[in-house]
């Protein structure tokens, strides 16, 4: 009998956390990515390298591999090609709808605002700079401006005066992933706390979500994260309800990141990605008796996930490269950041640097009811000592 494979688009670190997950349940994963080297292939059982915005590159694998799972890792992907692998038979995670809708920030916002009336900030939308220029004088300043496809921060920036509007928008326009150049323009939302709310959808049982993950962004791109995230449970409530509805409507089974803004006056839906999210990374401290990883992993298997329970405080903080290089990065400072008791570090393996690139993440972890902002700087301290050369 030939084994059924598992085909992951994109193969990043959230990828290759993702492989280790499924091998130790006896999958056999074929890592895809544009370069050669991608962490997640360095544990793949197999790989291919080819652009993912090439469809007829894309059908090729599907057809080479005759996969079990179609699992997408990044957004710059010919999605639309998914509805036709699921008509052949294929099943795409968690659908191709969810892969459709979550990948283009349009879409998604559209789906939660005007189709299921969740609270979002006001955003409109600009094709050119005119448009652009229009929206943010509805919108008012200060307002945040987003590719409509983009990852890891890349095209985002803060409007603050006028004279911020013409490197915003090009910024905005150049760091669009894939083919669509349309940004989306949204009010700046006054919030005390922005969270993830790791929610796992199964078909064989009930929506599942993990204590809520408090996180801080810079340039649009995480820096640290923290679990268990102290809210209001009239806040964490209305949270699990927006991430139910807005689930149940993309349907699939996997896990979700699904972000919120916490204000004063309540709860914003904000996006959402239809897999392993990077503020989850702290999941690997062992805050949970399962890490995100392995939730997915279960979740997309169709394998029974009992409970989520929280078992210890936990941070992560990221390692960031400062300089651009197609070397491969040399790092130093490992010993100095692992003196510190509890805790542990993930090098990614990535083969390049770019400035600001995230390259490893330090974790540090206490027992619950621990004091939360002394380990935050006791992860920020771990991370500050690792230099990537």
């Amino acid at each position: 009998m030939v084994k059924r494979k598992i085909l992951l688009l994109g193969s990043g670190e959230l990828g290759k956390e993702l492989v280790i997950a499924l091998q130790r349940l006896g999958e056999h994963v074929v890592a895809c990515d544009s370069y050669a080297g991608a962490p997640a292939m360095q544990v793949a059982d197999e790989y291919e390298v080819f652009s993912m915005l090439d469809a007829n590159a894309l059908d090729a694998a599907v057809a080479k591999h005759n996969p079990k799972l179609i699992v997408p890792e990044i957004e710059s992907i010919r999605t639309e090609r998914f509805f036709a692998y699921e008509e052949q038979g294929y099943r795409v995670v968690p659908s191709a709808k969810a892969a459709n809708y979550t990948m283009n920030r349009k879409l998604i916002r559209d789906l939660a605002a005007k189709e299921l009336g969740l609270r979002t900030a006001k955003y409109a939308y600009a094709t050119n700079k005119d448009e652009f220029i229009q929206a943010v004088e509805e919108i008012g300043f200060p307002c945040v401006v987003k590719p409509l496809m983009s990852s890891s921060g890349k095209g985002q920036s803060v409007v603050k005066t006028r004279e911020d509007l013409e490197e915003s928008y090009t910024y905005a326009m150049e760091g669009s992933r894939g083919d669509l150049k349309e940004i989306i323009i949204e009010a700046f939302v006054d919030f005390h706390t922005e969270i993830t709310l790791l929610t796992v959808t199964q078909s064989n049982g009930p929506t599942l979500f993990c204590p809520a993950i408090g996180h801080r962004q810079e340039r649009g791109d995480y820096q640290e994260s923290w679990q268990p995230c102290s809210l209001k449970d009239e806040d964490v409530k209305e949270a699990q309800h927006m991430a139910q509805q807005v689930t149940e409507a993309l349907g699939g089974s996997g896990i979700w990141g699904v972000e919120f803004f916490i204000g004063n006056d309540g709860v914003y839906f904000s996006e959402l990605s239809p897999r392993p999210h990077d503020t989850g990374m702290v999941t690997l401290a062992g805050t949970q008796n399962l890490s995100e990883f392995d939730l997915h992993a279960r979740a997309i298997l169709d394998l029974p996930i009992p409970t989520i329970t929280l078992e210890r405080a936990g941070v992560s903080a990221v390692i960031l490269a400062m300089h651009e290089s197609q070397e491969l990065p040399q790092y130093s400072g490992l010993e100095e950041a692992l003196k510190t008791t509890k805790t542990d570090l993930r090098l990614f393996g990535k083969p390049s640097t770019r400035k600001y690139r995230r390259m490893g993440v330090a974790l540090c972890y206490d027992d619950l009811g621990s004091d939360m902002q002394a380990l935050r700087e006791k992860a920020a301290q771990s991370a500050s000592k690792v230099v990537v050369k």
